[in-house]
C-alpha cells in the first residue's frame, strides 16, 4: 500500500462561543467552549473518495475546513502528501500548496459572487495562480473548464443568476478545477440540489475522478450519495469519528449502534417485514456533552461503561470501530 495523501492525526477544534464579557460578569456565568472536532484521526489514499457523514452538527464541515486551511486546529495535523499543512501554510510554499487542494462548497448559490460573470468566477484562481497572463488565455481555458464539467464555453458571458441550481454547482466545480488540484474537499455538494440534478453532478464528479486521478472528501449527510461516490466511509457523531470501514463493509454490516440506527432510517422497499431500530432521542447539546460515551443517551446497549468511559477509535476485524458493545460483543 503507497502512503496516503492525506492522513489526520488526533484533530480537534474547539470554538469559544462565551457571550461578551460584560454579559458574563453581571451573569456570573462561565466562558462557554464547543468541541465540534474532538480527535478525529483518518487516512485518503490517492484516487479515493472518503466520505463524512452524520447528523447537521456533528463537525462534518468543520473537518473540511480544517482540512485546507480556513481554520486553524486547535490541536492535532494534517499531513498532505507527507507535509504538514499548517507549516507549509505559513511558509513559502503556501501558494503552491493551495493550488494542489481546492473546496466546492455546499451553497451554489452564496458560493458564487452574483455581480461577476462566469469567465470572471472561473477564471479567478487561473489569475491569482498565475496560471495565465493574458485575457485570451484565460478565456480559452474557461471555455475548457466549462466544457469538462458539461456546460457551453458561451456560458462565460452569463452571470450566475440566469443559471439554475445544478448548473451553478458544475461552475463551482469548473472553479474548483482552475489549478489542476490533486485533493477536491466536497462539502455537500449536492444537499442544495434537486434529486434528479444530484444525480448529474455525482456522475460529473466521478467522471472526472477517473480522468484526472482526483481524491475526495466527501462531505454528506445522504446515505444514499455516499453509497454512489464513496470508497471509505466515517461516521461522525457529535465531533468524533465511531466507525471507519469500506462502503461495502459499511453497508452489508455496519457495527456502531449510530450507524445502524442511520442505515435503518432509509427507506427501503426491499427490507419490508425486517425488524429495524428507530432513531431514538435527539443529539445533545454540544456545550455539555454526555460523560462516557457520547451516544450513550441514546444507545439501546448502553451501559455503566458506556456511561462512564469513553471509547476508542478500535480496529476490530478489519472496521475501526468506537464501542464498548462491539469490543465486548454485546452488538450482535
Amino acid at each position: 500500500m503507497s502512503a496516503p495523501l492525506v492522513e489526520v492525526r488526533d484533530l480537534a477544534k474547539i470554538f469559544d462561543v462565551s457571550p461578551p464579557w460584560l454579559n458574563r460578569v453581571v451573569e456570573r456565568k462561565p466562558k462557554a467552549f464547543v468541541h465540534a472536532v474532538d480527535g478525529v484521526s483518518f487516512e485518503i489514499q490517492r484516487g479515493q473518495t472518503l466520505a463524512l457523514v452524520g447528523e447537521s452538527g456533528c463537525g462534518k464541515s468543520t473537518v473540511a475546513r480544517l482540512l485546507v486551511g480556513l481554520y486553524g486546529a486547535t490541536r492535532g495535523a494534517v499531513r498532505f502528501d507527507g507535509e504538514d499543512i499548517a507549516q507549509t501554510l505559513a511558509g513559502p510554499n503556501a501558494l503552491q500548496l493551495r493550488r494542489r487542494m481546492q473546496m466546492i462548497f455546499q451553497d451554489p448559490y452564496a458560493s458564487l459572487n452574483p455581480r461577476w460573470k462566469v469567465l470572471d468566477i472561473v477564471a479567478e484562481p487561473l489569475r491569482e495562480h498565475g496560471l495565465v497572463k493574458r485575457d485570451a488565455d484565460a478565456r480559452q481555458r474557461v471555455g475548457e473548464l466549462l466544457g469538462s464539467v458539461g456546460l457551453s464555453p458561451a456560458d462565460a458571458e452569463k452571470f450566475p443568476h440566469q443559471f439554475s441550481g445544478g448548473q451553478r454547482q458544475r461552475i463551482s466545480i469548473a472553479r474548483a478545477l482552475a489549478t489542476q488540484p490533486e485533493f477536491l474537499v466536497c462539502d455537500e455538494p449536492t444537499s442544495a440540489l434537486d434529486v434528479s440534478v444530484q444525480a448529474q453532478v455525482l456522475n460529473i464528479m466521478k467522471d472526472l475522478q477517473r480522468e484526472r486521478g482526483l481524491t475526495y472528501l466527501f462531505i454528506s449527510h445522504n446515505l444514499a450519495v455516499v453509497r454512489h461516490v464513496a470508497d471509505q466511509v466515517g461516521v461522525m457523531y457529535l465531533g468524533r469519528l465511531v466507525e471507519v470501514a469500506d462502503k461495502a463493509q459499511l453497508f452489508a454490516r455496519p457495527r456502531h449502534p449510530y450507524t445502524r440506527m442511520l442505515l435503518d432510517a432509509i427507506p427501503d422497499i426491499h427490507m419490508t417485514g425486517r425488524a429495524r431500530t428507530p432513531v431514538q432521542g435527539e443529539v445533545p447539546n454540544p456545550l455539555q456533552p454526555p460523560s462516557g460515551c457520547s451516544f450513550h443517551p441514546r444507545c439501546p446497549l448502553a451501559d455503566a461503561r458506556c456511561r462512564g468511559q469513553r471509547p476508542a477509535l478500535l480496529e476490530i476485524r478489519g472496521v475501526r470501530v468506537a464501542c464498548h458493545a462491539v469490543e465486548e460483543g454485546r452488538a450482535g
